[in-house]
């Protein structure tokens, strides 16, 4: 059954693209507030003309093409930035693969030949910093200086601003890596989430009380090493736990690994992919000289976890469906 968000990549048929849509244009990594500004704009665009509204994508994201040695540290995966937008109202999502012939293209010929050959937009929303084509040349202004001669509407959106500081996904990035989880979550306007399937540990969780659903994150992903309170998702299903992000410097300092316990839960989830939502900062990572005392700390912050998800009830990401 059709869920209403349908995904146009660059081998759809030209015939199946709704023409006369007006789009939101970005790379909208992590589908933050000044994302959703965009998004915004060109829904109110849409339903004022009475046309769809579409995401307008790139991925792999550009900085990776450009820049494919340094590490990379995305808020979203394809797939968990296609599910944010499907919750926003939007009809669907272009997806456009960004390799060397993309990089090449100049803007003006992206404009012509993809935004009004391919797509047959009417009308088109971005952020105030976004910049497309060859050299960037692309610009908020070049679309609005080209929107008379090619008959469609031009909305810019300024940045967002929360507490006088811009919201972009590097702040976010930011505010990941200092363990700040509320200021990430006031700029994604809802938590910040990974997604994965649960793979077998060394089963240590079980022999002290704690048994843990692992899942192993992107390597270049900068989340603060430490203790987080988190809701998980399976499904529709919702469950409150607390996790551990980091090396485990008391076992074996190895590489990092993302350890979760979920509360008032039983079952085998070996195999099963989560969606873990970071609802706060508990503590940093820290080495325990004894067993005892690490049971001790983790009581603690299972106390305090359960604390802080009871303060935040419901709290979790709104994600779509992809057809």
């Amino acid at each position: 059954m059709s869920t209403g968000f349908t995904v146009i990549r660059d081998n759809t048929p030209a015939s199946v693209i709704p023409k006369g849509a007006v789009v939101a244009m970005g790379n909208f990594d992590g589908v933050h507030l000044g994302h959703r500004a965009v998004i915004g704009a060109a829904l109110a665009m849409g339903k004022a003309h009475g046309v769809p509204a579409l995401a307008v994508t790139f991925e792999p994201h550009p900085r990776k093409f450009f820049s494919p040695n340094t590490p990379q540290f995305r808020l979203t995966d394809e797939t968990n930035k296609l599910r944010l937008l499907a919750a926003t109202g939007l009809a669907g999502a272009v997806v456009m693969t960004f390799d060397k012939a993309r990089a090449g293209t100049t803007a003006q010929d992206f404009i012509h030949h993809d935004l009004i050959g391919r797509l047959g937009i009417s009308g088109i929303a971005v952020g105030y910093d976004f910049h497309f084509g060859k050299g960037r040349v692309g610009s908020p202004s070049l679309l609005v200086s080209e929107a008379p001669r090619l008959g469609i509407e031009v909305d810019v959106q300024a940045h967002v601003d929360i507490a006088e500081r811009p919201v972009s996904s590097s702040a976010i990035r930011m505010a990941l890596a200092e363990g700040e989880i509320a200021d990430a979550t006031a700029m994604l306007g809802g938590p910040w989430f990974v997604t994965g399937p649960v793979i077998h540990g060394e089963k240590r969780g079980r022999d002290l009380g704690y048994p843990t659903a692992n899942l192993r994150l992107d390597k270049h992903c900068g989340l603060k090493h430490g203790i987080y309170a988190v809701r998980v998702g399976l499904g529709s299903e919702r469950f409150d736990g607390v996790a551990s992000f980091g090396r485990r410097p008391t076992f074996d300092n190895g590489a990092p690994l993302l350890e979760v316990f979920l509360f008032d839960f039983k079952g085998d989830l070996y195999g099963k992919v989560l969606d873990v939502a970071f609802i706060g900062f508990i503590r940093d990572e820290l080495k325990f000289d004894t067993i005892e005392a690490l049971i001790r700390q983790m009581d603690d912050d299972s106390a305090r976890a359960r604390a802080a998800l009871a303060a935040a009830p419901g709290a979790f990401p709104r994600l779509g469906v992809i057809d």
